[in-house]
């Protein structure tokens, strides 16, 4: 029996860069795009060492580029030092160091803007803070802030110094912040008494006491405190520190700890719904050089660029498109505190029109929302502005694609449909926006340089057209060094044997005859129905492409005979069928739609309504809940998290 993966999604439109864009592109046209992949391919070590003399400013230059001597723990440029902070700060102080590094906008609308020079000085004071608390390189440090100014400086700070940080996002439960301050043995928390979220006030620091108070986080010694609310806090004077008392009287200088290449940038842990949660370690010169490679061909930067990436920087695309690549190139940023939709749907329609945002990076789900709460609403702003669009986090359905495309970028923005992975880094299958041309739910072709395959069980190449496992046959700069304090699990989950030493990601994809990717989700978001194995993306993408459908998402139950039915949670556009007769029907129409989209094999066995649907505070979709929903078991997974857990009711009831 064959184990290849099914596509059964057929996306015929493509969409040339305009000529006008061309022109004025980092990457102009495909010749210049394959000269850069030819030359990767004949001297690939001399590629990323040349990329890597060119972008970063080296204290002590590196003489030796790859060493896959202990594969698969690679390293890169190893015996180069460089500081993370320098390069994103120090180097644009003597060129431009007036210019806004940050416009920062709060929940509540006002508006602070920084220049490069007053953010060196903030980190840098910051930076002597810390050092003054003990906190030295190799150090771990847990930052648990809000979206702000703060959260940056902290970062930087940490680089600064050498010190690891591990960002944990705001939204997260004590539970989960223990787990990562205990995984990590940090020695110090950087928070806030609370974060604006909406208009509400959320607390942080009680989660933080929380936390400690739950044991196992003898090594921390600080708890550094940003007063953002000013809500009241319980106090522990050992350990806890306000922090503008912390950095008054210390200099707005401070030289940075320069190391290696190969040393600990920070930990990212990517949590499952079950296990203990994985310590992404990324390294820092060759994270930091993946991250302004894709700066400057993905998204085309430019010197005059407003620049908006909506992400937290609890997530790594915060870390690489918010803290790290935008500075290191020296850009003007948006950071946003609160949500889409508050006080109104047009917030971010808004913000584009006042910033002026050029670029605008965002995720399919948060797309989809807004589609829903008001899909003209965009209309109603002035949003000529913008040059460029693009997506990150789960594959984009072409629908939704289409709606960026045609209402919020007129026609006239190329849409940078980004693949990528906590473990990557940076963006590794992306259009370069003036050389490819893109299609509707496709992240086209890899970066130049990255070697991505498409392959069976065993390892092996497979066919235009059919399905398998995504991989990267050789290592790259920016890829995960290893998983902290756990080795093992690093080799057996990214390397397994059968695999040829391949970088295995976790997804499953196919290629077209134009050698185009298209991602079908997580391998263990593959379903085997009948023998067949379909991907959850492609069923997904033919629900929302009927015009009643806001937003869908598709798990797998066991069934006797099929072996895995389909179950299908569909938010729509109007509001949810209380009528159970209404509801039926819309069943039976959304289950044709499926089998005249995709063919018989892809309708779902069960169609179930909510409101919405269960995501984490940072817009992603707990598959994992639904999974347990629709195999009708106790939901057992810490929902903590979830923005919405009143929905899980809803989505238990079977339409019959």
């Amino acid at each position: 029996m064959s184990t290849s993966i099914e596509s059964v999604l057929n996306e015929t439109r493509v969409f040339p860069p305009s000529d006008a864009f061309v022109r004025q592109a980092n990457v102009s046209g495909m010749a210049a795009y394959k000269a850069l992949a030819d030359a990767a391919l004949q001297d690939y070590p001399g590629y990323w060492a040349k990329l890597a003399r060119e972008h970063i400013q080296w204290r002590k230059p590196f003489t030796k580029s790859l060493d896959e001597s202990n594969a698969p723990f690679f390293k890169w440029f190893e015996d180069g030092e460089l500081n993370v902070s320098y390069n994103c700060l120090d180097r644009h102080l003597a060129t431009q160091p007036e210019k806004t590094a940050l416009i920062f906008e709060a929940d509540d609308g006002k508006v602070t803007r920084i220049s490069y020079r007053e953010l060196h000085a903030r980190v840098c004071q910051f930076a002597n803070a810390l050092k003054a608390r003990n906190i030295n390189k190799g150090d771990r440090v847990v930052i648990y802030l809000p979206m702000s100014i703060e959260a940056v400086v902290a970062m930087q700070a940490c680089a600064r110094i050498g010190a690891i940080h591990s960002v944990v996002f705001g939204g997260f439960s004590s539970k989960s912040l223990n787990e990562r301050i205990e995984d990590a043995s940090a020695c110090a928390v950087i928070t806030a008494d609370a974060q604006m979220r909406g208009g509400k006030v959320i607390p942080l620091k009680p989660a933080v006491d929380e936390a400690l108070a739950m044991g196992k986080c003898e090594s921390v010694h600080s708890v550094i405190v940003y007063q953002r609310a000013g809500s009241e806090v319980q106090w522990n004077g050992k350990l806890d520190v306000w922090w503008h008392d912390a950095i008054a009287g210390q200099s707005s200088a401070c030289e940075p700890e320069w190391v290696s290449s190969e040393h600990p940038l920070f930990i990212l842990y990517t949590s499952g719904s079950t296990g203990k949660p994985k310590g992404v370690q990324h390294s820092s010169g060759g994270y930091l050089l993946g991250a302004m490679l894709t700066m400057q061909w993905v998204f085309d930067y430019k010197p005059t660029d407003i620049f908006w990436c909506t992400a937290d920087v609890g997530w790594v695309t915060g870390h690489s498109y918010v803290t790290y690549g935008p500075l290191a190139m020296g850009a003007t940023e948006v950071i946003f505190e609160g949500i889409p939709t508050y006080p109104d749907a047009g917030r971010f329609w808004k913000m584009i029109q006042d910033h002026k945002v050029t670029t605008f990076y965002t995720a399919p789900t948060a797309i989809r929302s807004l589609i829903k709460l008001g899909g003209e609403l965009p209309k109603q702003y002035d949003l000529s502005s913008l040059r460029l669009l693009g997506t990150v986090g789960e594959p984009i359905n072409p629908e939704a694609w289409m709606w960026y495309y045609n209402v919020v970028g007129q026609s006239r923005c190329p849409i940078v449909d980004t693949w990528w992975q906590t473990e990557t880094g940076c963006h590794m299958i992306a259009p370069l926006p003036g050389a490819v041309p893109t299609k509707p739910g496709s992240c086209t072709l890899p970066i130049p340089g990255i070697q991505a395959a498409i392959v069976n069980e065993t390892g092996e190449d497979v066919g235009d057209k059919q399905g398998g496992f995504l991989v990267i046959k050789r290592p790259f700069p920016s890829q995960i060094r290893t998983i902290w304090g756990d080795p093992e699990r690093y080799k057996n989950g990214y390397f397994p044997e059968e695999m040829r030493g391949y970088y295995l990601a976790g997804d499953s994809a196919n290629r077209d005859e134009d050698g185009y990717f298209w991602i079908m989700g997580r391998i263990d978001d593959v379903l085997k129905v009948s023998g067949h194995r379909l991907g959850t993306m492609e069923i997904e993408s033919a629900l929302v492409s009927n015009s009643l459908v806001a937003e869908a998402a598709v798990v797998g139950r066991p069934h006797e005979i099929k072996g895995e039915a389909i179950v299908a949670f569909v938010v729509l556009k109007g509001a949810r069928p209380q009528d159970a007769a209404a509801a039926k029907q819309i069943v039976e129409d959304l289950r044709n739609w499926v089998a005249k989209e995709l063919g018989p094999i892809a309708k779902p066995d069960d169609i179930r309504f909510g409101d919405n649907l269960p995501k984490t505070r940072s817009g992603k979709i707990m598959r994992r809940l639904l999974r347990s929903i629709a195999q009708g078991q106790e939901i057992t997974q810490d929902v903590s998290t979830l923005e919405n857990p009143a929905i899980l009711e809803q989505l238990k009831e079977v339409v019959r």
